[in-house]
């Protein structure tokens, strides 16, 4: 098999988040068959490692996941008029992310197993499940029983993407409360009773939102505004919850919920920050904090505004040493393929990778690197460039030949 025939082989068997037992056996039977050691960890993560017949150069890791956006269904494969693009019918997703960097990173193992003339540190690989909904998978991994310190995640979508740092994501959220409510009619004139749903959106008008902080025309921090919540009340949603009375658009059944004649004494303002620097998310929640300090002395006594601070996934931040990515450039140019080296403003798992350490206490040093073109990712037009998915597996064996001189 070349990548292209093991990544039809692995595409077309559909494998949903915790639902990847079928193709991970697949992959098992092609290891079998051309001698290379794999198994199952205790979550069914699948590792693969091809020893050293070097000791004097260093093991390397690829990491990719075999779940995709997707269901059960059957998972049928077309080729484009043009023969450029694999692609479905249109009834589902294709799974190119991640099946692509699971074929690229399976063919290399192959190709060591079969050429033990090519003289290398070993070779460890990650078949990880769970990635597209919770990232069970990634988490359960015996990050102790890996011997790499340097990780390549083939899971970005575009040839030659080399991303060396991504945002953390970290989950804000602002309680106003006020000391007073009271019915919107009977008490309306008194001018001590603040609307708390009117406090916070004044609030919020003064905090920032969108972009913070740029560097090399990337974005490195961000917050987003996700969500303003005033006026429902526990009776209402009891007894939305009773009568099943939910329907879309779902914004309308909201509104039936919230009344209109309280004066709010509760509000939320709920955002989302990522960063790839913890130095600039610091400064963006100082900043949030100094004006929330500022709103709570101008209404003392009278309302109050509370930020709670809740990390979701750290960050995975740019590494000193910035071997791999050289090594990168190098392999690019050797097989004339464009490589960018840049930060992303997302979650992957280079972020857990990021902040574990391997068997020799290391802290792993992460890459997510693209291994082919993807287009309409995670839809039922989700469509792979052939010939990329060819480039893509040479440019891996490149940095890998490179990484062993």
């Amino acid at each position: 098999m070349d990548v292209k025939e093991l990544f039809l082989e692995l595409a077309k068997i559909p494998s949903p988040s915790l639902g990847e037992i079928n193709v991970s056996n697949k992959i098992l039977e092609i290891t079998y068959n051309n001698g290379i050691n794999a198994y199952y960890d205790d979550y069914n993560n699948l590792i693969l490692k091809v020893p050293a017949n070097d000791t004097n150069k260093k093991p390397m890791l690829l990491s990719a996941h075999m779940d995709v956006v997707g269901n059960n269904s059957e998972v049928i494969i077309k080729t484009s008029d043009d023969e450029k693009f694999y692609m479905t019918d249109g009834s589902r997703t294709l799974g190119a992310d991640d099946k692509a960097g699971v074929a690229v990173a399976l063919n290399l193992a192959i190709f060591l197993a079969k050429n033990p003339d090519f003289k290398h540190g070993g070779l460890e690989i990650v078949f990880t499940r769970d990635e597209e909904t919770n990232m069970t998978g990634i988490n359960h991994v015996r990050f102790n029983d890996l011997e790499s310190e340097n990780v390549l995640v083939l899971d970005s979508d575009k040839l030659g993407n080399f991303e060396i740092a991504g945002a953390g994501y970290t989950k804000l959220d602002i309680e106003v409360t006020t000391k007073l409510g009271g019915h919107s009619g009977n008490d309306i004139q008194d001018k001590k009773r603040y609307n708390a749903a009117k406090l916070i959106a004044d609030l919020v008008s003064k905090l920032p939102n969108g972009v913070y902080k740029k560097e090399n025309g990337f974005t490195i921090t961000s917050c987003n505004l996700g969500s303003i919540v005033a006026g429902a009340t526990d009776i209402g949603i009891e007894r939305l919850l009773e009568k099943n009375e939910i329907e879309k658009p779902y914004s309308k059944s909201l509104i039936a919920l919230c009344a209109d004649n309280v004066i709010n004494t509760k509000a939320y303002a709920h955002y989302s920050l990522r960063s790839s620097n913890k130095k600039y998310e610091e400064k963006l929640i100082g900043k949030f904090q100094k004006i929330i300090d500022k709103f709570n002395s101008k209404y003392k006594n009278y309302a109050f505004a509370k930020l709670n601070i809740k990390i979701h996934m750290l960050p995975f931040e740019k590494s000193p040493n910035q071997e791999m990515a050289q090594i990168a450039k190098i392999a690019g140019k050797n097989i004339a393929i464009p490589v960018k080296i840049q930060s992303f403003h997302a979650g992957a798992e280079t972020h857990i990778y990021a902040n574990k350490t391997n068997k020799y206490g290391l802290k792993f040093k992460p890459v997510l690197v693209g291994v082919a073109n993807i287009f309409s990712m995670h839809s039922p037009n989700e469509s792979i460039e052939i010939e990329s998915l060819e480039k893509g597996y040479n440019f891996i064996k490149e940095i890998y030949t490179l990484y062993n001189k």
